[in-house]
């Protein structure tokens, strides 16, 4: 019997992409999440088995016992796939008890935290020669005139921690841009009890920002991989890809893959790179250290990669495989680029006549799929309910 897939996290189309990457093979695929409300990601036919886990935060113990339990009852190991990374935080704490009872890729507790922790993965790329942008803690001396003189404004307040920063204050930063404006920001983040750092802003506009998308085996060295250009993100300038094409940037496999095999990473990570539009270096800007909103895109273009990570770890891996030409093919997540596209309008980063051609790409669909319908169904009832109630509510 093979094991068993379990998927922390379907209330989200990272999820759905995992169950369908996976159940396209025949592997029985468990959903896992906190709610059935909004998981439409379970409702894909790819999924064997839905689960109601306790809330990973809420109830952080309750969640490690449950998932302690199901594991006990299989007759083999079932592999762990996050895809939130929430999930990663509480994995990477529980990590060498969750290990007796699952397949986890990575071994050494500690490095998923050290590479989602901004402070901790900028010192580890400047250990290891990688370009990360300028960067001062609030706790440094003279740091507001420090901020003037090295980063310049407008420049950035980032989270170390950054699921607890979004679910907050549902953004990924706060651009500043005068010391009053950083003041503020400041204020907030330590009334909130988060720390954070601040940041240079690299000159680009978002088509400068590229992912390198890896898998690296137990030897920790790299057998698959992909690197994708940014169009389009949302919230604007510092978001998340709504519109990513596949780009073969070698150079990316070079500084990306030497990282990570240097740190001694294992299993699946996608890099983000920042590409400087002065002087054409490129600058770590974060890890992603669960599955990628990029999974179904990566998928059509020649790398499944909760499929590469679940055949791994089960004995049977696949040939390793690189992504070594352009296929002209994007990952689309339509409802939020519609937001994105009014936003860049609005402040004049692009026109209707260069987004209308940037469209006509052919694209790999965040959620919706002809052949497993019920998921982009549900989610369209639920945005349309969504706008139904605001528009009450005027």
């Amino acid at each position: 019997m093979r094991a068993k897939a379990v998927i922390l996290g379907c209330n989200y189309y990272i999820g759905l992409s995992a169950l369908r990457c996976l159940g396209q093979f025949g592997i029985h695929t468990v959903a896992v999440d906190y709610s059935e409300e909004r998981a439409y990601g379970a409702l894909s036919k790819y999924t064997s088995e839905r689960l109601i886990a306790p809330h990973y935060k809420q109830d952080k113990d309750a969640f490690i016992a449950f998932l302690k339990d199901y594991g006990r009852m299989q007759q083999q190991p079932p592999v762990l796939i996050p895809c939130h990374d929430s999930y990663v935080e509480v994995i990477d704490e529980h990590l060498e008890e969750l290990r007796e009872l699952y397949l986890i890729p990575q071994t050494e507790p500690g490095l998923y935290t050290k590479a989602m922790n901004k402070e901790t993965l900028h010192r580890m790329a400047q250990q290891h020669g990688v370009n990360v942008p300028e960067t001062l803690s609030p706790l440094e001396d003279d740091f507001l005139e420090r901020v003037e003189s090295e980063l310049g404004y407008p420049c950035i307040v980032k989270p170390t921690d950054s699921p607890s920063f979004v679910a907050l204050f549902r953004r990924k930063i706060f651009k500043v841009n005068n010391r009053m404006e950083l003041q503020e920001a400041l204020s907030k983040v330590q009334e909130a009890g988060l720390e954070v750092i601040v940041q240079r802003i690299i000159p680009g506009f978002d088509d400068h920002m590229y992912t390198f998308d890896a898998y690296l085996n137990q030897d920790s060295k790299v057998t698959h991989w992909v690197t994708c250009q940014k169009y389009r993100q949302f919230p604007i300038n510092f978001g998340a890809s709504v519109y990513t094409g596949q780009k073969y940037v070698p150079e990316l496999r070079r500084i990306g893959g030497d990282f990570l095999e240097r740190i001694g990473w294992k299993g699946f990570a996608e890099i983000e790179f920042k590409k400087d539009a002065r002087t054409g270096a490129f600058y770590l800007i974060e890890v992603n250290v669960r599955m990628t909103n990029l999974n179904e895109l990566l998928r059509q273009v020649g790398i499944n990669f909760p499929y590469v990570t679940y055949q791994e770890l089960t004995g049977t891996p696949v040939e390793p495989y690189a992504v070594t030409k352009d296929m002209n093919r994007v990952f689309w997540y339509g409802y939020e680029d519609m937001l994105a596209i009014r936003d860049y309008i609005r402040t004049k980063q692009l026109t209707i006549l260069q987004v209308l051609r940037s469209l006509l790409r052919p694209k790999a669909y965040a959620i919706w799929s002809w052949r497993d319908p019920k998921p982009g169904l549900a989610f369209a009832s639920m945005t349309l309910s969504k706008m139904w109630g605001k528009l009450r509510r005027r």
